[in-house]
C-alpha cells in the first residue's frame, strides 16, 4: 500500500482531530485543505470569513495569493464527499458520552436566512430572511439539530431553492417547500436511529398542516409552536385563538392559581423560574384528543407575548395511558388513544425550552463560525462550506471536552454547559476542526465576552489563537 502523504499539521488539538478526517480525503492538498478551512472558520478574526479572511489575507489585493487560491479550490473543485464528511462528524461526535444522544433530548428543525447579492449564486433568490426579518435577496437554509440541557449539535442542513429560482416555478418537479425539506431531515435523523423525545420547532413549521401530518403519519412525537392568533372554526361565543382560550382559564394569583399549574424551569446558569402552564380547550385541541394545545407563561394574568408560549404536542395526557395499557377514563368522555408516552405539563415545556436555548445560542455561534460569509457560487461548494463550520462547530465541543487532558493555555476561558434530562430512535459519536492562515489580533477577550458564544467555543477559539500567536508566522507566498 502507498504510504500516505503528510501534510502541515494543524494547530494543537485541532490537528488530532482532523486526522479523524484523513482516510476521506485521497489528496495530500485535500487533507491540508480541510485543516486549512477549519483553523480559518475557528480563528478570530476582525472582518468577515470570506476566503481572503480565512486565509488572513488582504482582501481582494490579495486574492490571487496561494493561500487563498488553495482554499478556493479544496471547496469549489477538490473531489471529497461533503456527507461522508459530515458522516464522520456525527460518528465522532457520538462517541462522545457527555453528547451522545439520548431520548431525553430533542430533534431541533430551524432555519436560518442570510443576505447575498445578486442572482448568480444557488439558491439566492428575493425571499424572507429571518436574520434580518424581513423580505430581501439571500439564501435560506433549513437544519435539524439535536439538543438537550447540556449540549446541542447540528445534524444535517438543506438549502432551500424557491420557485422562481427553477426553470418551471412553482410547477417544477424539483420543487421542494421548507416543511417537505424538513420533513427528509427528521427522516434522515430516523435512518440514523437518533434518539429523541420530540420534534421541536417554531410557528413556521407548527402551523403547517402537510408538516405535522408527516409527523402524524410517521409516529413521530411532536412539539411545535402556534401564533397566539392562529384563528379556528367555532361558534361566535366561544374561544377562536389559543391566545383567547387561554384567557378563558381562571387565574386570580399565585396563591390561587385557578387552572393554572406551576412549572419549574431550569436554566444552564443555575437559576430558576417559576412558569404556569396549562391545557387548553380549543376546536380540535385539548388533553383528551389526539393533538393536545399547551400555553405556558410567566404571567397568566397578563400573558406577555415575550415569555408566553403555545404549543401543539401529540404527546398524550399523562392521564390517558398508551393505548396498549389502558382504557378510556371515562365512557362519557372517549378520549384517542396513542401508543407515545405521556408528558405533563413540565415535560412539554422543558422540550419547548430546548429549542428557546438554541434560537439564543446556536445561530450566534453559527454567525461567529462564518456560516454566511462564503464566496463560492455553486450549490456543492455552499454545502460543503456549510458542512465544514457544522464541523468546526462539532470541533469545539471536541476540545472542551477535552481541555484538561489536551495543552495547557494560559487563562483559557471556561464555561461548561449544563446537565440533562426523556423518546425515538438510537445512536451516538462526535466534531471536528482544521488549520490555516496567518493570526489576526487574539479575540479571546472579545469573543469570550459575547453573550452567544458557549463555554466550548470560547475555549477552542481561544486554545487555537494563542498556539498560532505563538507560532512562526505563516509567510504569503505570490502566485506563480
Amino acid at each position: 500500500m502507498t504510504r500516505r502523504i503528510d501534510c502541515p499539521p494543524a494547530p494543537g488539538p485541532l490537528e488530532e482531530y482532523a486526522a479523524r478526517f484523513d482516510d476521506l480525503f485521497t489528496h495530500a492538498a485535500q487533507r491540508r485543505g480541510f485543516r486549512d478551512y477549519l483553523a480559518g472558520l475557528l480563528l478570530p478574526r476582525d472582518r468577515n470569513k470570506t476566503l481572503t479572511g480565512l486565509a488572513g489575507a488582504e482582501p481582494v489585493v490579495a486574492a490571487q495569493e496561494a493561500p487563498v487560491q488553495r482554499r478556493q479550490s479544496f471547496l469549489s473543485e477538490s473531489v471529497w464527499d461533503a456527507a461522508a464528511v459530515n458522516a464522520r462528524r456525527l460518528e465522532l461526535t457520538w462517541a462522545d458520552a457527555a453528547l451522545a444522544p439520548h431520548e431525553g433530548g430533542v430533534l431541533v428543525i430551524d432555519e436560518t436566512g442570510d443576505r447575498k447579492d445578486g442572482t448568480k449564486t444557488a439558491h439566492v433568490a428575493h425571499q424572507y430572511l429571518g436574520s434580518v426579518g424581513k423580505i430581501a435577496n439571500g439564501i435560506v437554509s433549513v437544519t435539524s439539530l439535536w439538543a438537550d440541557e447540556r449540549a446541542h449539535y447540528p445534524l444535517h442542513v438543506a438549502p432551500y431553492t424557491p420557485a422562481a429560482r427553477l426553470p418551471l416555478g412553482k410547477e417544477d418537479p424539483a420543487l421542494r417547500t421548507k416543511p417537505q425539506l424538513a420533513s427528509a431531515l427528521v427522516d434522515r435523523a430516523l435512518d440514523l436511529g437518533v434518539p429523541f423525545r420530540a420534534v421541536v420547532a417554531d410557528c413556521a413549521y407548527g402551523e403547517n398542516a402537510a408538516f405535522e401530518g408527516e409527523l402524524w403519519g410517521a409516529g413521530v412525537p411532536f412539539v411545535l409552536a402556534l401564533r397566539p392568533s392562529r384563528g379556528t372554526w367555532g361558534p361566535e361565543e366561544a374561544a377562536h385563538t389559543p391566545a383567547e382560550a387561554a384567557r378563558e382559564v381562571p387565574w386570580a394569583s399565585a396563591a390561587e392559581p385557578g387552572g393554572w399549574t406551576a412549572v419549574e424551569r431550569r436554566f444552564r446558569d443555575g437559576h430558576t423560574e417559576t412558569w404556569w402552564a396549562v391545557d387548553l380547550e380549543l376546536a380540535g385541541y385539548g388533553p383528551r384528543g389526539y393533538t393536545r394545545l399547551v400555553a405556558a407563561t410567566t404571567d397568566p394574568a397578563t400573558l406577555p407575548a415575550a415569555s408566553t408560549w403555545y404549543v401543539a404536542t401529540n404527546l398524550p395526557h399523562p392521564q390517558i395511558a398508551p393505548a396498549a395499557e389502558s382504557a378510556p377514563v371515562a365512557e362519557s368522555a372517549p378520549v384517542a388513544e396513542s401508543a407515545l408516552a405521556p408528558a405533563d405539563l413540565a415535560e412539554v415545556v422543558r422540550l419547548y425550552g430546548l429549542r428557546q436555548w438554541v434560537e439564543q445560542g446556536y445561530k450566534q455561534v453559527k454567525g461567529a463560525l462564518g456560516w454566511a460569509d462564503f464566496q463560492v457560487r455553486s450549490d456543492r461548494a455552499i454545502r460543503r462550506h456549510w458542512y465544514l463550520v457544522c464541523c468546526a462547530f462539532s470541533f469545539c465541543w471536541w476540545a472542551y471536552l477535552r481541555r484538561h487532558d489536551a495543552i495547557a493555555v494560559d487563562q483559557a476561558p471556561e464555561t461548561a454547559p449544563a446537565p440533562a434530562a426523556g423518546p425515538v430512535g438510537e445512536k451516538r459519536r462526535r466534531r471536528r476542526g482544521g488549520h490555516g492562515g496567518a493570526p489576526d489580533a487574539v479575540v479571546a477577550g472579545g469573543a469570550a465576552a459575547g453573550a452567544g458564544l458557549a463555554g466550548p467555543v470560547d475555549h477552542a477559539v481561544a486554545v487555537l489563537a494563542r498556539l498560532v500567536e505563538r507560532a512562526p508566522a505563516a509567510r504569503l507566498v505570490g502566485a506563480a
